[in-house]
């Protein structure tokens, strides 16, 4: 029971950074960009996700991607309106070491999740 607590009130948990269940899907995305640098999440109310592999000029350098953990398929809401922005929770970028500089990282930042990133 401790450990389902110290979750619940991990202050890392609300961080935006890649959680074990999002790892193996970035991974994925990643092998199959070669460009990638980086790979945008955006975390939905549904408990959706929305990613694709950005490359150095805040391009597309993948497919997104819309998926739900332990799901066979995304929600009804996600298949009505494709993950529609207003229901945005959270949402970064997963980036690849070695990172960007810091000025490039916000170029990309503003140019594929907007000016107002959600924290």
């Amino acid at each position: 029971m401790k450990d389902k607590k110290q979750k619940k009130n991990n202050p890392v948990s609300a961080e935006l950074k890649a959680q074990k269940s999002e790892e193996a899907m970035i991974a994925g995305i990643l092998e199959g960009s070669p460009d990638g640098i980086g790979v945008a999440v955006i975390r939905l109310d549904c408990g959706c996700r929305k990613m694709a592999a950005v490359d150095k000029n805040g391009e597309p350098a993948s497919k997104v991607i819309i998926y739900r953990d332990q799901a066979e398929s995304i929600c009804d809401k996600c298949k009505a309106d494709n993950g529609a922005f207003s229901r945005v929770k959270e949402e970064f970028i997963h980036w690849v070491d070695p990172q960007p500089d810091q000025a490039t990282k916000n170029m990309i930042l503003k140019k594929v999740l907007g000016t107002q990133v959600t924290h």
